[in-house]
Formats: C-alpha cells, sequence, structure tokens
C-alpha cells in the first residue's frame, strides 16, 4: 500500500476536523467545497486527456523519438497518454503486472513502455534498421 493512499484522507479528515473545531458548521461547509472543487477539476483533466486520445488511432504518437525523450522515470500514465493524445497499445494481459504499452509513429520507430502500479519504470526505443545505415559492405 502506497503512503498516498493512506495520507491523502488522512489529510482530508484532519482539514475538516480542524475547520469544524476553528469555525463549525461553515468551516466543514468551506473546507467542503474546496475539497470537491479539487476533486471536480482532477476529474476534468481526466475525461478531457481521455477524450483527445479517444480521438486518435491506439498507440500512434507523432514522432516516438521526441516521446522517448521528454519521458521520465516515475510519470503517471495518465500524465504519458495526456503527452501522446493516444491509449497506448496494451502488449500484456488485462491487470497483469508489469503493465506493457507500445506507441509507434509513422517512421517504424516506437517506444515500449513498462508501468509498475501505473507508474513509469523503464521504456525503450527502437528504431527500424535501415540498410544504408549498415555500410557499404553489407548485403541488401
Amino acid at each position: 500500500m502506497s503512503f498516498q493512499r493512506v495520507a491523502v484522507p488522512l489529510l482530508v479528515v484532519g482539514l475538516l476536523a480542524f475547520a469544524w473545531r476553528q469555525y463549525g458548521g461553515l468551516g466543514v461547509a468551506a473546507v467542503g467545497g474546496g475539497l470537491v472543487m479539487w476533486l471536480l477539476l482532477h476529474v476534468t483533466r481526466l475525461m478531457t486527456v481521455m477524450q483527445r486520445a479517444a480521438r486518435r488511432p491506439v498507440g500512434f504518437v507523432e514522432s516516438a523519438v521526441m516521446f522517448n525523450a521528454r519521458l521520465k522515470p516515475g510519470m503517471a500514465l495518465i500524465h504519458v497518454i495526456a503527452m501522446t493524445r493516444s491509449l497506448g497499445a496494451r502488449l500484456g494481459a488485462e491487470g497483469e503486472q508489469p503493465e506493457l504499452y507500445r506507441w509507434h509513429d509513422g517512421g517504424g520507430s516506437f517506444v515500449t513502455a513498462t508501468f509498475v502500479s501505473g507508474r513509469l519504470h523503464t521504456w525503450e526505443l527502437t528504431r527500424p534498421v535501415i540498410v544504408s545505415d549498415l555500410g557499404p559492405d553489407a548485403a541488401p
């Protein structure tokens, strides 16, 4: 169990208790309104990201190389989806840990990302091999 799953509810209860003790019902109403606003902002962002991703092909990104350069360990899956504006193509079974997703571009390059508990753990960029890149001695 992660620290956030325990700390956030305790913080919310602590804020509500503090508001009750200091200001009574009006304090609870003010803190409750702020918490509801915060929750609505996050839900709105999530819905916007998912609507944008629904309009694009699954697993497609404009440039896999640029996408690879912008990735950082520990990024949340929703942030990666927001960055690519596309859902990743799932490579593993549903609910299996770690989760594997792939994004590709029009040039044949692709990024395979591994997520553990919804956070980016590792990723790998794979670029297509072009015969001219192998040198003059390479056979076609």
